[in-house]
């Protein structure tokens, strides 16, 4: 299935990649998508926790940003790749229906404060300040690796990438990562880091490829999976500052945009939800559709096994 992917990622590597990310929703059974991916069955307790405020209509709505491949991406007018996969799995356990729409990656979690999205799965570190305004159910462990052209023509050190111009996602974990280098840069007297965001991932792959910037970084699978596909790039240093992803789901009080409670104090909905959402992820890791989608995305290096509710911040 990978070689199937790679083939498809070649074609979004030049130009022509970000008109290719176009808006969407797509929704589905993982199952129905690979062979390989043991069947799925609702767990009937499980899909009792789910309230109703989030499963009108068997339906349960999805932010994604789909420019992070192999997570989530767009191929051909369809939003797929793991998150996509999995989060339909899950859905097929809550016995409702996943509808995933494409939005950008620092809109999400307004969304779903706002009450626009039920939940966001798009490759969310489940940091200490993000769960400070969302709960989070983890599945998956990723770091953070860098790239850059093949060769490195411009000797790019990660540790002193001073005065380089580097290209990172808008509002991802990476950018306070480049902005704290940076500072680390100038206060040593030396050129400070132009740190290039753009709010899509593919165009910041696709800005080291031409040459417009000198490096990038990102989360390890999607950089990683950017080498394997796009041409003329090369894996930088090692992957560093592993942590999980996170199911972002609402918490707090209704109207509230605040979450500095435990679970236990939150609204019964809100806690229900993510234990609903975590007992899912689980029973896919217990039933192996877990470990086969990830293993069909190429990406099961970063398995877990088993799921927290905001991990210790």
């Amino acid at each position: 299935m990978l070689n199937r992917q790679s083939r498809r990622l070649m074609a979004l590597a030049g130009v022509s990649i970000t008109a290719l990310i176009l808006s969407g929703c797509t929704s589905g059974s993982s199952s129905s998508s690979s062979g390989t991916i043991p069947k799925i069955s609702k767990d009937e307790a499980l899909a009792a926790l789910v309230p109703a405020a989030y499963s009108a209509n068997g339906t349960i709505r999805v932010g994604t940003d789909a420019s992070y491949a192999p997570n989530e991406y767009i191929d051909g007018e369809q939003i797929v790749g793991m998150d996509i996969d999995l989060g339909n799995a899950i859905g097929e356990v809550l016995g409702v229906t996943m509808k995933f729409t494409n939005s950008p990656f620092d809109a999400i979690i307004p969304g779903i404060q706002s009450g626009k999205y039920d939940l966001g799965m798009s490759s969310f570190t489940a940091n200490a300040e993000r769960q400070k305004v969302v709960n989070f159910a983890t599945y998956f462990s990723a770091g953070t690796q860098w790239a850059t052209r093949a060769g490195n023509p411009d000797a790019i050190a990660i540790n002193n990438a001073c005065g380089k111009k580097i290209a990172v996602q808008k509002g991802t974990v990476q950018v306070d990562d480049l902005t704290a280098r940076s500072k680390k840069c100038t206060t040593a007297g030396k050129k400070a880091i132009t740190i290039n965001q753009y709010q899509l991932q593919s165009d910041a792959t696709n800005a080291v490829a031409s040459g417009k910037d000198q490096a990038m970084l990102a989360d390890s699978p999607i950089t990683a999976y950017a080498v394997k596909t796009a041409p003329g790039l090369e894996l930088l240093g090692d992957i560093y500052d592993s942590a999980p992803y996170g199911i972002a789901l609402p918490c707090g009080s209704a109207g509230s945009k605040s979450c500095a409670t435990p679970l236990s104090a939150q609204p019964k909905a809100n806690a229900d939800f993510a234990k609903a959402v975590q007992g899912a992820i689980k029973k896919l890791i217990e039933g192996g559709q877990y470990k086969a989608i990830l293993t069909k995305w190429g990406v099961d290096g970063g398995a877990v096994t088993s799921s927290t509710i905001n991990p210790a911040k």
